[in-house]
């Protein structure tokens, strides 16, 4: 497990842009935390970095936004609205999880028993002025790519 203090956003992007950079090949990620806590923050600093130019919205009202990256597919889900695991059903989730090399689900709680296996849990919540994040492996995979972080943050 890391814990990290991230004063300002930009301290929230940066740890986006480190997860980019440490990226496993296939990765499901549960991005928890309240509302306004930094979680599109951090997801469109981690989709600019692998190559998205155009704009990273919350996929509140679409419930799901895909990604073309030079690294892959990246499907950016928001569970915010769903009332019941099943109504995933309509999103498609058998072509994401064939294509997407990344996911990332924000209010992943809402989807409890539709949603793959996920390797790496992100809560983000509100401390003083900025934010605390802790991240918790989940898989051998998320493990993993939690070491591989932890050496990119001290060797910059």
């Amino acid at each position: 497990m890391i814990e990290r203090e991230l004063p300002t956003p930009a301290d929230t992007e940066h740890l986006g842009r480190l997860l980019a950079d440490t990226l496993p090949p296939r990765a499901v990620v549960l991005l928890d935390g309240e509302l306004g806590a930094g979680k599109t923050t951090l997801a469109r600093a981690l989709l600019h970095r692998l190559g998205t130019t155009g704009p990273v919205r919350s996929p509140t009202y679409t419930l799901v936004e895909r990604y073309a990256t030079a690294a892959g597919e990246v499907a950016h889900l928001d569970l915010y609205r769903i009332a019941d695991p099943e109504e995933l059903l309509y999103l498609g989730l058998d072509d994401l999880a064939e294509n997407a090399r990344l996911w990332l689900v924000e209010w992943p709680e809402r989807g409890r028993g539709a949603l793959p296996a996920a390797d790496l849990r992100l809560r983000l919540e509100h401390a003083g002025q900025g934010r605390r994040a802790t991240l918790e492996g989940l898989s051998e995979a998320g493990r993993g790519w939690l070491r591989d972080l932890s050496v990119t943050a001290t060797h910059p």
